[in-house]
């Protein structure tokens, strides 16, 4: 005679559906992620040290050589450059968020979820939700060393709430590219290249650290139509940022920079989560 023993069923689990269920897993991860971060404090720190940097660099060494709305007042300069050095740690963030799927790629922690019940997209929107909370808590900060440098905001805090916001829905689109390119390399080192190397001229190419007045005219065009410089020309306004006398370009994002940023966020989101979420479910078939 011969026992039946039942055969361990060895499928994958198959996730379960739901909006809610989606969220509760992306939940999950974002708080995975932001424990590991909490563990590894060097990040934080190295994080911060930049953005620090170019405020006190910007301000002091450039302050006063470079014409703003007429004026080359340092204190007008700094007040100008504040939306931009804001505008330019949100998006370098890209290059953490690469770098970090990158790593969970290479050391198969990826192929691990991939074995749980869960909600493919969560992965990606945990990390990048995680990634987004790290970036408020460093835009915190060098607003904090802003204002002890003499930068000041001249609208009501509603105003000021909203720049702050459309910098973080700037930063939180820009992640989705950081996680697309981190899900097309193999190592976490191409993927911090990979997240840097385009971002030099999108930032710098941009009305962020001088009026793209004096720029030749097709860089101008560049910098006005430039999604960056759309956020950046938002959060001046609601900062009350903007010189004297200053006269935006003709420029439709220029004119309606709140708009513009809005609208190029959420279509940054939208085709490069879609973008993302395609190429990590191949990339774990």
């Amino acid at each position: 005679m011969t026992a039946a023993t039942d055969a361990p069923d060895l499928r994958v689990p198959k996730p379960r559906g739901g909006i809610a269920q989606s969220i509760s897993d992306s939940l999950v991860v974002a708080q995975r992620n932001l424990i590991r971060m909490t563990r590894i404090p060097e990040m934080i720190i190295f994080g911060l040290i930049q953005p620090i940097m170019f405020v006190v660099l910007f301000s002091y060494v450039f302050g006063g050589s470079i014409s703003v709305g007429g004026s080359t007042s340092p204190a007008a300069y700094r007040e100008f450059l504040m939306a931009g050095i804001f505008a330019q740690t949100v998006t370098f963030a890209t290059a953490g968020a690469g770098a970090g799927i990158a790593d969970d790629m290479h050391k198969g922690l990826i192929d691990r979820f991939r074995s749980l019940p869960m909600a493919r997209g969560a992965v990606l929107t945990g990390r990048t939700l995680a990634d987004l909370v790290q970036t408020a808590l460093t835009v915190v900060v060098l607003a904090i060393v802003a204002l002890l440098v003499g930068w000041r905001t001249h609208e009501n805090m509603g105003k000021v709430l909203a720049g702050f916001a459309l910098l973080l829905l700037l930063g939180y689109a820009f992640s989705w590219i950081g996680a697309l390119i981190g899900l097309s390399v193999r190592t976490p080192e191409a993927a911090t290249s990979g997240g840097l190397i385009w971002l030099f001229p999108l930032t710098f190419i941009s009305n962020a650290f001088v009026p793209s007045d004096n720029m030749p005219t097709f860089l101008r065009h560049i910098a006005e139509w430039n999604p960056f410089s759309a956020t950046v020309q938002a959060a001046r306004e609601l900062f009350g940022n903007l010189p004297p006398g200053y006269r935006a370009p003709d420029a439709w994002p220029m004119q309606h920079p709140v708009w513009a940023s809005i609208i190029w966020s959420v279509l940054i989101i939208v085709v490069f989560r879609t973008l993302a979420v395609r190429k990590y479910r191949s990339a774990t078939a």
